[in-house]
């Protein structure tokens, strides 16, 4: 399994992002900036501008865009060495791993190791069993037009640990940040922070936080 977790942004070193996917064929994710269309826009242009600058080819992959039961992302993901998945609210996030099936199609990818997974934010605290907490940074109940109301709690169960991001850092989702470690302590789950800059790399092996 190969994973880029980043805090904020492309992090202050993505030298391992580029190892992860060499041959540089990424889809970006925007959908959890869905509910801000303006943003959304805004970020995936700065986003595909900084990750073409490591040398990738960037392709969009709106997740809206297999819905439904007739859903073409496995297909899709097997035309890609790696996803960049942006930040925004992790529960408009799940919503749509959920309808796309993507959260099937990725977790079958990455086993096979047929691809990478990365992004930032909201993109690592969703791969958690569990969502729980994450409801004192993101608001569960903001609904994009054409998602469904239901609150998903369940993460997509791929990391035996939690991540804080934006930990003891000038964003303005530390102080919610410092309440979800306090939360995870309280309730006895494992969990690891990230400052902004910092991000978590698996390679097929433990994990490790860049920069060194």
């Amino acid at each position: 399994m190969r994973l880029y977790l980043s805090s904020f942004d492309i992090g202050d070193d993505p030298t391992e992002l580029v190892k992860l996917a060499p041959d540089g064929r990424v889809g970006i994710i925007m959908n959890a900036l869905d509910n801000f269309p303006d943003a959304r826009q805004s970020w995936q242009d700065t986003q595909t501008e900084k990750l073409s600058g490591l040398g990738f080819t960037v392709e969009p992959l709106d997740l809206r865009e297999h819905f439904g039961p007739a859903s073409q992302i496995k297909e899709k993901l097997a035309q890609l060495d790696a996803v960049w998945v942006n930040g925004g609210n992790t529960f408009v996030l799940r919503r749509a791993m959920a309808l796309s099936d993507f959260d099937v199609a990725i977790r079958e990818a990455l086993g096979n190791d047929r691809i990478a997974y990365a992004g930032f934010s909201a993109a690592a605290v969703v791969l958690h069993k569990s969502l729980q907490g994450l409801e004192l940074v993101d608001d569960p109940n903001d609904v994009p037009e054409g998602y469904p109301s239901d609150v998903p709690w369940e993460g997509l169960d791929m990391l035996p640990f939690s991540i804080v991001v934006h930990f003891a850092s000038e964003h303005s989702e530390s102080e919610g940040a410092s309440k979800e470690a306090d939360f995870y302590r309280a309730n006895g789950i494992p969990f690891k922070t990230l400052n902004d800059g910092q991000a978590l790399v698996i390679s097929n092996g433990p994990p490790f936080i860049v920069p060194r």
